[in-house]
């Protein structure tokens, strides 16, 4: 789905990649830029930097809030119109303790922000793409969301759960052939502060400008799937021809991904 004359919707868009979707979104003629995030300070900062490349909307969104989504989608659609694009980009990941250590508060908090609130928002703004037969949803996921790691358990399984229930909606989409499309996004390790201290010392952390340009450009062509760099395509084709202690050891020990979060300090 193309970028021009559309309003595009990014959550948590006044930091990280989110904000650099918005400003490239802008920048390839979007009709509104609508910013949701938790951080006001952060909203009027962005609103003032990308204000001048064309009509940015900003709301103080909790999402994990579902009455104040809901509020805050009607006045959406007040200010600005029907929401063509849909990007779930906030996430959150909270410290690399190993699973016996986590609490209640974390996980929940973890599900509710990664994977529920996704499904919130989706189901509220749904069906006006679906009444209208035009839009696009896109999930933005996680390569911790399609296999193991250790030190990010909670977070590796809210990423899980957001890629099969995205998946399974496109899937629900197509069957009933509409012109809503749903793209998921499970990108490594991103340079934006979230992983910070993260170490991968064969596999690359990502940049946050190119992985920016490659989200919208699978929007725009409707792509089902987009890993992040494109050999997480292959994961799950050596998950099915390797051992399992063969493939831990690969990717693990030689490639690292195993001991990447040991020294994790995340954004302070």
């Amino acid at each position: 789905m193309k970028l021009q004359n559309a309003n595009v919707l990014i959550t948590g868009g006044a930091s990280g990649i989110g904000k650099i979707m918005g400003r490239i979104a802008l920048e390839k003629g979007a009709k509104s830029l609508i910013i949701w995030d938790v951080n006001q300070e952060a909203l009027e900062t962005t609103a003032a930097e990308l204000s001048t490349r064309g009509r940015v909307y900003i709301y103080k969104v909790d999402i994990t809030n579902s009455e104040l989504v809901a509020q805050t989608y009607e006045q959406v659609k007040q200010d600005c119109g029907c929401v063509d694009i849909l990007i779930n980009c906030a996430g959150i990941v909270r410290g690399n303790k190993t699973f016996d250590q986590q609490t209640e508060q974390d996980i929940r908090l973890t599900f509710e922000v990664n994977t529920i609130a996704p499904m919130m928002i989706t189901r509220l703004i749904l069906p006006d793409m679906l009444r209208r037969n035009r839009g696009h949803i896109c999930n933005i996921a996680s390569a911790g969301g399609m296999l193991g790691n250790p030190r990010m358990s909670v977070y590796g399984a809210s990423k899980w759960a957001a890629i099969g229930w995205s998946d399974s909606v496109r899937i629900e989409l197509q069957e009933m052939k509409s012109n809503v499309h749903v793209t998921t996004v499970a990108p490594y390790f991103i340079n934006t502060g979230m992983f910070n201290g993260v170490k991968s010392p064969l596999l690359p952390i990502q940049q946050p400008e190119p992985t920016a340009k490659k989200i919208l450009r699978a929007i725009e062509r409707n792509t089902i799937f987009r890993g992040i760099p494109f050999g997480l395509h292959f994961i799950r084709f050596w998950q099915a021809i390797l051992p399992i202690r063969l493939f831990d050891f690969v990717f693990g020990t030689v490639f690292g991904v195993y001991h990447a979060m040991d020294h994790f300090t995340g954004r302070k």
